[in-house]
């Protein structure tokens, strides 16, 4: 299995602090052009140290991979929970300005290293694993094996959508943004499909919806 869609962690960090202006993390919203001036983000912390995204599955999803016998598992130190996989973050940086004031308002890179997703069916792994969210295209890359063998790194795996994001909540030393849709990218549909020998993998396939919690304190 081989896919030409792949795109380089350094590229993906230099288009970060190019474009700071346009990034979003996943759970970011589509809207108007902000407002001038220089707002102040209302949350922000340059070294993500901790705390995790989940993704509560969506049932379409897990139906869809029933119909496939294909049983979803989690990788490394991800966990799976009443529902949702869940991520640790290792790393990345965030800023969050107050809606409406910045489009879009959340802006970051968000690193999930040594966790991710497996999807297993008559004798084949296929692991999806180094989540690493690229806001600005709102997208979702991650390296990909098959049996253990690399099929792909930086690989675009998820597309984003947050269109639904409710606002963000703060609880202590931690702030969270939920509400965003995680959807199966058109890359990794067609590498799907291959693998598992089907055409029923499609683009826009809502796996579930993202909540991100991040320490806004470094180091807690």
């Amino acid at each position: 299995m081989r896919t030409n869609h792949t795109t380089s962690v350094t590229k993906r960090r230099l288009i970060g602090a190019a474009a700071v202006a346009m990034l979003a993390v996943p759970l970011a919203a589509c809207g108007s052009s902000g407002t001038s001036g220089a707002p102040q983000p209302i949350a922000r912390v340059d070294s993500l140290t901790g705390n995790s995204t989940s993704i509560a599955l969506d049932k379409g999803f897990t139906d869809a991979l029933t119909s496939l016998s294909v049983a979803p598992g989690v990788v490394g130190t991800a966990k799976l929970e009443s529902g949702s996989v869940v991520f640790p973050i290792t790393g990345g940086s965030v800023r969050v300005f107050k809606k409406g004031e910045v489009v879009p308002y959340v802006i970051g890179e968000i690193q999930h290293e040594g966790s991710g997703l497996s999807l297993t069916a008559d004798g084949t792994v296929v692991k999806l694993t180094n989540f690493n969210v690229d806001p600005g295209a709102q997208r979702v890359y991650g390296d990909v094996t098959v049996n253990g063998k690399v099929a792909a790194t930086s690989a675009y795996l998820f597309t984003l959508d947050g269109a639904t994001l409710k606002p963000l909540t703060t609880s202590g030393n931690t702030a969270t943004l939920t509400g965003t849709k995680v959807e199966i990218s058109p890359v990794a549909a067609p590498l799907l499909d291959s693998t598992f020998s089907t055409d029923a993998v499609k683009p826009g396939l809502l796996v579930g919806i993202a909540t991100i919690t991040v320490n806004t304190t470094p180091g807690k």
